[in-house]
């Protein structure tokens, strides 16, 4: 806990068995109040390494897509009380470390968003980020702050901080199950006029760290200027997206998408219908 705001971290983990412990070791539990993990169908030990650090796990029985995992990350956060959610990758390619000024500047209400950036000094290529992917990042990033009226540093980072109040508010059932989320997320904060912040962060690109390959990175791309070309039409009002709509379905909203849980071994199992 921070200023009075109860912190849980969240980690959508997919075959994170190798890392995990690793990630889960350097968060700072000085304020962070509860661990929640959800297992999107692994084929590895992910889950039974969870459960043995003690996190309060969940599991996708099949595989749902990183937007769908955190979909149940962040309802399951909000249904035990949270007032700031982190979402930190438990694959150790952030420094959980930073959860700390992360929370920080969301709980004395400098802001309602906060990313961690690998593009804020000169850390993203001597980490180990390929160029291709770095050359992709600043083009996609020049093309979504021109469309989008911002000035971030980068919109594909997937370490973030979140007040409950962002999380209530956005239509995030609207958005993709796919990798896409990420990035439709921030979209909807601009546009929702939530205040977002940012601060730099080195990154690890190793083995074991999670990475879509080339094909999805470039699904992913194209995902991003249709993301960035909507934000323009709606805000033109020559366009009507759902992801950006008022009254479009929200984590809270009790849609069809709702949690069914069931403990089993220890674990609860999440039902979604699609």
């Amino acid at each position: 806990m921070l200023n009075g705001k109860k912190v849980i971290v969240v980690m959508p983990a997919f075959n994170a068995e190798r890392t995990l412990e690793r990630t889960y070791r350097e968060i700072p539990f000085e304020l962070v109040d509860e661990v929640l993990l959800v297992d999107d169908g692994s084929a590895d030990s992910t889950l039974a390494v969870s459960q043995a650090l003690g996190l309060t796990s969940f599991l996708h029985e099949k595989n749902m897509g990183y937007g769908k995992n955190q979909k149940t990350c962040y309802r399951e956060a909000l249904a035990r009380g949270a007032d700031i959610v982190v979402m930190v990758h438990p694959d150790y390619q952030y420094s959980p470390k930073l959860v700390t000024p992360l929370v920080g500047m969301i709980a004395f209400g400098e802001y309602d968003v906060v990313i961690a950036s690998r593009i804020l000094g000169n850390g993203a290529l001597e980490g180990g980020m390929p160029l291709y992917k770095y050359v992709a990042n600043r083009f996609l990033t020049a093309f979504q702050n021109l469309l989008i009226g911002q000035k971030l540093s980068e919109y594909h980072t997937g370490y973030r901080a979140f007040s409950r109040k962002v999380l209530e508010s956005l239509p995030l059932e609207e958005n993709t199950n796919d990798f896409l989320f990420d990035n439709e997320v921030l979209a909807q904060v601009i546009y929702f006029k939530f205040k977002i912040g940012e601060i730099s962060c080195p990154t690890r690109y190793f083995e074991e760290a999670s990475s879509i390959n080339f094909a999805r990175s470039l699904k992913y791309g194209l995902g991003v200027l249709i993301t960035s070309l909507k934000f323009r039409l709606q805000r033109m009002h020559a366009g009507s997206f759902r992801i950006f709509a008022p009254d479009g379905r929200k984590l809270a909203s009790g849609s069809s998408e709702e949690a069914s849980l069931a403990p089993i071994a220890d674990a609860l199992t999440v039902s979604r219908s699609e």
